[in-house]
């Protein structure tokens, strides 16, 4: 078989793909996880919220530090920001998004420990 025999699969494969918005908004929240302390802060706020004092203590990093990768992930729509207050509490924004966390940290833990793979 030849590729140009595949002229016509390709073209409906090409209409089963995400417009470039999505795409493009899927790569930058991606971006935004790519970022171990990022990353770590969103396992935390998946499970509720969290604000900055405790999220510095957990992650150990600095709390300036903390404070701009909370701005990033607010600006990437990834968490939310509830005030109580003096007290800015943070959590993760939506189902979708504690679901993608959820996952690539047990794909990553399959992948660490060798336990196979499984839908």
């Amino acid at each position: 078989m030849y590729a140009r025999d595949n002229v016509v699969g390709a073209s409906e494969l090409q209409q089963r793909l995400p417009g470039d918005t999505e795409v493009g908004a899927a790569t930058d929240m991606l971006r935004m996880l790519a970022d171990g302390t990022r990353l770590r802060l969103m396992c935390l706020l998946s499970d509720g919220e969290h604000d900055v004092t405790s999220l510095v203590v957990a992650v150990g990093a600095a709390r300036p530090a903390v404070s701009q990768h909370l701005a990033k992930l607010r600006l990437a729509g990834l968490v939310t920001i509830r005030r109580d207050g003096r007290r800015a509490l943070y959590t993760a924004r939506g189902g979708h998004v504690r679901r993608l966390v959820t996952e690539v940290m047990h794909a990553a833990a399959h992948r660490g420990t060798g336990e196979p793979e499984h839908d």
